[in-house]
């Protein structure tokens, strides 16, 4: 093992912080590393919002659901799908204007994603804890409001940052061989790979030090996906100028 793979392999979710803040020069160097993520055809189409102004975090934090971390870590970052500087690139180029396809904005929000990832595993590397915040796409107009999101912008989730006050245990992920696959895709072993690893959470969550909870990844899953379908979200996309075609 190596400390990058270690870092992988023991990552948690941080939702109670100290009172230590971040260096700003430490916070600026963690997020130019991120940069050296992949990126679809070299477009970099990502912004990032430091959100710092309390009233913004606290009514972010409410949108989100009531999630109080988003308030109470050293640093809060909004990560954005941006192709703002693409299209003026176009424009620039005699290409004309983004016409909203499908493709520019799976490329952005991959792009965006990849950053965040590393975002993230660079403050791992330092002692600092994250989690990322959904909870911004349950009304993602009023974010874009709050942060003066232009057209071509749209905030994918956020991210909270800080020194941990908490050591969460790690969760058991799904077993590797029920995620890989060998030339084709095979489905034969789905139904009995589901009911092992819900067995094997449902162990996990009643035995950890603290939420103990009766529940397994089926339910977890079921209702992250069902109950939470946002489906404001297309309407909202089109409008900032995505997933027109």
């Amino acid at each position: 093992m190596n400390p990058i793979l270690d870092a992988q392999q023991t990552h948690t979710s941080i939702r109670q912080y100290t009172n230590k803040a971040i260096d700003e020069d430490l916070l600026r160097k963690l997020i130019q590393c991120a940069q050296g993520a992949a990126s679809s055809s070299f477009i970099q189409a990502y912004s990032i919002v430091q959100v710092t102004n309390t009233e913004n975090r606290q009514q972010i934090a409410e949108l989100s659901g009531g999630q109080k971390w988003v308030e109470t870590s050293a640093e809060f970052l909004v990560i954005c799908a941006d192709l703002t500087r693409v299209e003026q690139c176009s424009l620039q180029q005699g290409l004309g204007p983004l016409e909203g396809n499908t493709e520019h904005f799976i490329a952005a929000t991959t792009d965006a994603t990849f950053m965040a990832q590393n975002l993230m595993l660079g403050a791992e590397s330092v002692g600092l804890g994250a989690v990322f915040i959904g909870g911004i796409r349950n009304d993602p107009a009023q974010v874009s409001e709050l942060l003066n999101l232009p057209d071509q912008v749209f905030p994918i989730f956020g991210l909270c940052l800080g020194y941990p006050d908490a050591e969460p245990e790690i969760k058991p992920r799904l077993p590797i061989d029920a995620i890989l696959h060998k030339d084709r895709y095979d489905t034969s072993s789905c139904i009995k790979d589901i009911s092992d690893y819900d067995a094997q959470m449902q162990s996990y969550y009643q035995s950890r030090d603290s939420n103990h909870k009766s529940s397994n990844w089926s339910i977890q899953t079921a209702n992250a996906v069902q109950k939470k379908k946002r489906e404001h979200m297309l309407p909202f996309l089109q409008k900032r100028g995505f997933l027109k075609c």
